[in-house]
C-alpha cells in the first residue's frame, strides 16, 4: 500500500462543477450571447461557428450525475459515492483540459524528445496581421510550417549542417494574456540537429536575430503569395526596424533537468484561460478576470459583461479536428515511426572540430502507459480519491450507469434528482457530437478515466 493511504486527513474531495464561477457564467448568459450574436460579435469574430454552441453544450453536462455515473464502493465498510461522467473537451473546459495537459507532459518527456539540450521559443507576429489569421484559421498551420523553416535553416547555417534534422514541438496559441485574439507559436526544440547516423550536433552561442529575419521574411511571403498582403504593406513590414516579429528563448534546458522540461511541456499546451483568475459579480453577471499587469491600461485586471466573457474565451476553441500541436524533424510521427522499425546504425563521418556532439543513435525511449483516473488526482492534488473517507480502505468502481431510467431511479433514491422546466436544447443536429483535439497521445484513456468525482459523501 502507497504512502497515499496513510493520509487518513487527505482525502479528496469532489468538485462541484455548478459551483464553479465559469460554469454559472456560461449557464445563465450564453443563450442570451447567442442571441445577441449577429448584432454584437460577428462584425469583429466572424460567423458563429457550430463547434462553439457544441463544446458550450457538453461544457455544461461536464460531471452532471444526470448525464451518467460510475459507481464507486468501498469493499471494506460498503461506503459508496458516485462518480459522474465528464465531457472529455480540450481547450474549453478546465477540468478535462488539465487531464490532457498531464499527460501531454508525461509523453513529451517519456516517448519523444531525447535526452539532449533543449529551448522554449516564442514566436510572435505583429498585431496588423492577426485579423488574417484571426478569419482564416487554416493560416495558423502556414504559419507553424514557416516557423518550423526558419528554424531549419537557421541551426543548418549556423552549425553548416545542410542535411541536418531539427526536433521540433509546436504548439499554436490563439490568446493573449486577456483572452483577445493573439496569435503566436511556442515551441520546445532539441538545441541543434540530429543526423540520420544518430549523432546530435549542439548549437553554440548565437545570435537570434538572423531567425528572427527569416521567420519575418518567410510569413511575409507566404501571405503575399496566398493574395493577402498587399505589395505595399509587405515593403513596409520589411523597411520597419521593430516590424512587430519576434522569436524569443529560454535558458537551455539540460537532459537532466527533466521536471523543467516537463513544466514547459504542460505549459505550451496549457487552457487559453483560467478559472482561478476569475470573479463573478452574482447581481450584474459582470466578470473581473485578473492577470499580468497590463501595460497598456496600467491594470491587472480587466472587467468583461457576460456575454463579451463568453465571446472572448470561446473564440479560441479550436474548430473540430484542428491540430494545435504539431510535431518537426525528428520528432515528427513519421520520424518516429521509422525509427521504431530500425535499428539506429552509426556511420563513420568527419565531425567538425569545435561543436559538441552527442551520441543518440542508441537511445530507446520508454512508452508511457495511460494515466488512469486515480493517479491524475494523486499528481494534481497528492490525494488517493480511491481512499475511502470513512475506513481508509481501498475503493473500487463497481458498475457504470448510463440509462436514462436507472439514473432518475438512483437519483431519486438519493435526494439527487432535480426538476428542470425550459432545459437547454442540444445543440444542432448537423453538429457532430465527437471532440478530436490536438495534442494526440499514443494510447487513449480507460473508459474510467472520464469520469468526475461529483458527490463524495
Amino acid at each position: 500500500m502507497d504512502s497515499f493511504t496513510d493520509r487518513a486527513t487527505e482525502v479528496y474531495r469532489a468538485r462541484k462543477p455548478t459551483a464553479s464561477p465559469l460554469w454559472q457564467c456560461i449557464n445563465s448568459h450564453f443563450d442570451d450571447f447567442l442571441l445577441g450574436y449577429s448584432d454584437k460579435y460577428e462584425h469583429k469574430l466572424g460567423f458563429l461557428r457550430p463547434v462553439i454552441p457544441q463544446t458550450i453544450s457538453h461544457f455544461l453536462e461536464c460531471g452532471n450525475l444526470e448525464k451518467g455515473f460510475a459507481r464507486v464502493r468501498c469493499g471494506d465498510c460498503g461506503h459508496e459515492y458516485l462518480l459522474a461522467f465528464s465531457c472529455r473537451g480540450r481547450w474549453f473546459c478546465p477540468s478535462c483540459h488539465q487531464k490532457k495537459v498531464l499527460l501531454f507532459g508525461e509523453f513529451v518527456t517519456g516517448t519523444v524528445i531525447y535526452p539532449v539540450p533543449h529551448r522554449h521559443y516564442v514566436l510572435a507576429i505583429p498585431k496588423m496581421l492577426r485579423a488574417y489569421f484571426h478569419f482564416n484559421r487554416d493560416l495558423l498551420k502556414a504559419l507553424c510550417a514557416e516557423a518550423h523553416a526558419s528554424m531549419l535553416d537557421f541551426m543548418r547555417t549556423t552549425l553548416n549542417l545542410p542535411e541536418g534534422v531539427p526536433g521540433m514541438i509546436l504548439a499554436i496559441h490563439t490568446f493573449g494574456e486577456y483572452m483577445d485574439f493573439h496569435p503566436h507559436l511556442h515551441a520546445l526544440v532539441a538545441d541543434g540537429l540530429f543526423t540520420e547516423t544518430g549523432l546530435f550536433y549542439v548549437l553554440p552561442p548565437v545570435s537570434l536575430k538572423p531567425l528572427n529575419e527569416l521567420f519575418r521574411h518567410r510569413v511575409i511571403a507566404m501571405l503575399k503569395e496566398k493574395g493577402l498582403l498587399p505589395e505595399e504593406r509587405a515593403r513596409m513590414l520589411l523597411s520597419w526596424k521593430h516590424s512587430g516579429f519576434h522569436v524569443h528563448d529560454s535558458q537551455r534546458i539540460q537532459p537532466s533537468e527533466k521536471a523543467d522540461l516537463e513544466r514547459i511541456a504542460q505549459y505550451i499546451v496549457r487552457n487559453p484561460f483560467s478559472v482561478e483568475k476569475m470573479t463573478l459579480n452574482p447581481e450584474t453577471g459582470a466578470v473581473i478576470y485578473r492577470s499580468k499587469m497590463n501595460p497598456k491600461h496600467q491594470r491587472n485586471f480587466e472587467v468583461f459583461t457576460p456575454t463579451d466573457f463568453i465571446a472572448a474565451i470561446t473564440q479560441h476553441i479550436p474548430d473540430k479536428g484542428f491540430q494545435l500541436v504539431r510535431y518537426y524533424g525528428w520528432y515528427s510521427n513519421k520520424s518516429r515511426g521509422l525509427r521504431d522499425k530500425r535499428e539506429a546504425i552509426l556511420e563513420a563521418q568527419i565531425r567538425p572540430a569545435g561543436l559538441e556532439i552527442i551520441d543518440v543513435s542508441e537511445v530507446q525511449l520508454r512508452r508511457v502507459p495511460s494515466r488512469k483516473w486515480r493517479e491524475l488526482i494523486k499528481k494534481i492534488w497528492e490525494v488517493d480519491p480511491l481512499i475511502c473517507p470513512r475506513c481508509n480502505g481501498e475503493m473500487k468502481l463497481i458498475a457504470l450507469i448510463d440509462e436514462r431510467s436507472i439514473i432518475e431511479r438512483i437519483l431519486r433514491h438519493l435526494g439527487l434528482w432535480q426538476e428542470h422546466e425550459g432545459a437547454r436544447a442540444p445543440p444542432p443536429k448537423s453538429v457532430e457530437t465527437a471532440l478530436i483535439y490536438e495534442p494526440d497521445f499514443s494510447q487513449p484513456f480507460p473508459d474510467y478515466d472520464n469520469y468526475e468525482v461529483l458527490y463524495a459523501e
